[in-house]
């Protein structure tokens, strides 16, 4: 018999669900970003089909990792299913945190992208499976860079982007020449700013793992964004994140965004172009690499349950499921996780940002180097990371807002920093 979700989707089933006697819930933590808020209409249709009741508690993704960290790492089991990135999933399965993923040969793990499939697996072993993936690039308005005679490039120098904001600012009209995130957060503003102190040749440790934040290419890259962003960018901006910005540009007010390539998914002005990420002469780094992941909490009593429905949330089926579903359509598929989805003609004509994107997941360089000794783009894979990052972005906040000097602001999120990789060991 044709099942139930076959119909509502018109779509064949690679993965399989086995329906459960009796209703099951599960409770997911999702960030409240516009794919997996779509996911949420999707997965009616896996409700109808298994029995099994979805509780979604959708959190502002700083909120999210708060919640998430202090529940798995105490064992609260508050969620079956918990969203986390390429900084947790390592680790958190190296300690026996969240459950290793088995999924059935149909759903083709070879098919994800190298880059995805590396960066949530410890020792070879997926801990986590995407929903979405990510680099960084730059979004921007080209009838603006028209108007005012400006080109912007892939890897462009930071002079030219600042150039290219100064000419399209125009704050009277309500455009602001770049919107760039300032929100306070390891993964908020740390995520931006990381890379521009990488493109400037700064990094977070040495090899000792001793903090680096009052090093020049620090000073130099905090400078150059605090004067990019204050004089070019909207009032406020030490209140912006992902969403907040997206809003902006939907808007129309900003003329250019270098953010996460998943908001190319949902941006609504015309005339929108795309160029990899810009650097100061030092182009490893300068783009980010992160996936939007789900994972099983260890010791889960719906341990199985959840596996089934991450397995089908993150398969090809889903793909094609959201490019099915009535409400959404192929520009609104998940994207950066799947090599065949960009095998698609429907995607390729829907999605015309997603040669840029590819282009950017596959130059991200996530390896340790001789200038950055640790795994991680945007964030170092140490379990301290976290806390440092957290404990910086407060002092790159205040900078922004001028509440403090980017000197002080600098020479207090290195003395914080020092103490909490003291306190971990690194050294004395």
């Amino acid at each position: 018999m044709k099942s139930l979700l076959n119909s509502a989707l018109g779509l064949t089933l690679g993965v399989a669900f086995a329906s459960s006697a009796s209703a099951q819930d599960l409770t997911i933590a999702i960030v409240n970003n516009g794919h997996m808020i779509n996911m949420q209409k999707v997965a009616e249709a896996y409700t109808a089909e298994t029995g099994v009741n979805l509780n979604w508690v959708s959190l502002e993704e700083g909120v999210l990792r708060e919640q998430v960290t202090s529940d798995t790492a105490t064992g609260g089991g508050q969620y079956d299913i918990i969203n986390i990135g390429m900084q947790e999933a390592p680790i958190w399965g190296a300690a026996g945190w969240i459950e290793p993923l088995n999924f059935g040969a149909e759903y083709d793990v070879d098919d994800m992208l190298p880059a995805m499939r590396n960066g949530l697996s410890h020792e070879g072993t997926l801990y986590a499976a995407p929903f979405y993936g990510e680099s960084s690039m730059v979004m921007y308005r080209k009838d603006l860079t028209d108007a005012a005679g400006v080109v912007v490039r892939d890897n462009d120098s930071w002079a030219n982007i600042k150039g290219a904001a100064a000419a399209m600012h125009d704050p009277d009209n309500g455009v602001y020449g770049a919107c760039l995130r300032g929100k306070p957060g390891w993964g908020d503003n740390m995520a931006f700013i990381t890379t521009v102190v990488n493109s400037f040749g700064g990094a977070w440790f040495d090899a000792e793992m001793r903090p680096q934040l009052n090093s020049a290419a620090w000073n130099e890259a905090i400078n150059f964004y605090v004067d990019l962003l204050g004089n070019y960018g909207p009032p406020g901006s030490e209140g912006n994140s992902f969403n907040e910005i997206l809003a902006l540009y939907n808007e129309g007010k900003c003329g250019m965004w270098i953010d996460a390539t998943i908001a190319a998914s949902f941006l609504e002005v015309d005339g929108v172009a795309y160029a990899q990420s810009p650097n100061a002469g030092n182009p490893v780094g300068a783009n980010w690499l992160w996936a939007w992941a789900m994972a099983v909490p260890a010791g889960s009593p719906n341990a199985d349950e959840a596996m089934k429905f991450i397995e089908w949330a993150t398969s090809k089926e889903y793909i094609k499921a959201v490019a099915d579903h009535p409400e959404f359509g192929w520009g609104s598929v998940p994207t950066g996780t799947r090599a065949s989805t960009y095998a698609y003609p429907e995607f390729q004509a829907a999605a015309g940002f997603a040669a840029a994107e590819m282009a950017a997941i596959e130059s991200a360089a996530p390896e340790a180097t001789d200038l950055k000794p640790y795994v991680g783009v945007q964030f170092a894979a140490i379990p301290e990371f976290p806390e440092v990052g957290s404990a910086v972005a407060q002092e790159m906040a205040a900078a922004l807002s001028g509440a403090k000097s980017v000197e002080d602001a600098l020479a207090a999120a290195q003395d914080a920093a020092d103490a909490i990789m003291k306190e971990a060991g690194y050294y004395e």
